[in-house]
């Protein structure tokens, strides 16, 4: 399954105290890293974990990574890290699936109905 052209992003994220003190620390390259993971994993379908080999394709390193275990953004998890609550907060593989087939249905049933300027019905199947 493909993953998602997008992630949730909470607006309150930089306000969450791990990220306070990665700010207050001028830990900017591992908060950039911690989005780089998330939108890598998300793309990829991979539920929030981010395999070790994927950390160099988006410029981390693996002192990125320790930072971000130390400060609960990530967990060690068995070939990479995995981002700390993401089934809190992003879509379940089921959920993606649901919802991009709803939107498929949806796409087809405005198809089908379409109207052109004269007022003629016309419908696209043959």
């Amino acid at each position: 399954m493909a993953g998602m052209k997008w992630i949730r992003i909470d607006t309150q994220m930089f306000e969450n105290p791990k990220l306070l003190y990665l700010k207050e620390d001028r830990k900017f390259r591992a908060i950039v890293v911690h989005l780089e993971g998330m939108t890598y994993s998300g793309r990829h379908a991979l539920a929030g974990f981010i395999p070790k080999a994927a950390l160099r394709i988006f410029g981390g390193s693996f002192a990125d990574a320790k930072t971000l275990v130390a400060a609960g953004l990530w967990d060690l998890a068995p070939g990479g890290w995995q981002v700390h609550d993401w089934d809190d907060y992003q879509l379940s593989a089921d959920d993606m699936q649901e919802r991009s087939e709803r939107a498929q249905r949806a796409a087809a049933a405005r198809w089908k109905r379409e109207e052109p300027s004269n007022g003629n019905v016309v419908n696209f199947e043959r």
